[in-house]
């Protein structure tokens, strides 16, 4: 099991990146504009700073997600789970206050929070094996 727990926290973690990239890099190009909808220029001009310092909060969720990765594969200490189910956690978290706030978006709430939620599941069970 804890392998499924890895391989779904990495895949948390590559949407995470993927996010950072739009929010962070990419706000103005077509992939953020139909994802996160600025349809205007002035939209985007407008959101540029707040998309910009939240793609960086997906890109830290990531980045914990992925070195509680590398310890569950090189070691056997508590950390690595640990880490895991905090990133991955933090995802899901995140997730569930998108959907409860902005109903408009909360399809894409789901998008966000499933991978996550497979992962804390499967790293709970691995735990507890």
């Amino acid at each position: 099991m804890i392998i499924a727990a890895v391989v779904l926290a990495a895949l948390a973690a590559a949407l995470h990146v993927y996010i950072f990239f739009m929010e962070s890099l990419a706000w103005d190009g077509p992939a953020a504009r139909k994802t996160f909808g600025p349809a205007s220029t002035a939209e985007v001009e407008a959101t540029r700073s707040l998309a910009y310092n939240q793609g960086f909060y997906n890109l830290f969720l990531a980045v914990v997600t992925i070195i509680g990765i590398v310890f569950v594969l090189v070691s056997t200490s508590p950390v690595g789970p640990a880490l895991m189910l905090v990133g991955t956690g933090s995802m899901l978290a995140a997730a569930i206050v998108l959907f409860l706030s902005l109903p408009s978006k909360r399809s894409a709430a789901i998008r966000q929070g499933g991978i996550p939620l497979l992962a804390v599941i499967a790293t709970i069970i691995a735990l507890a094996v």
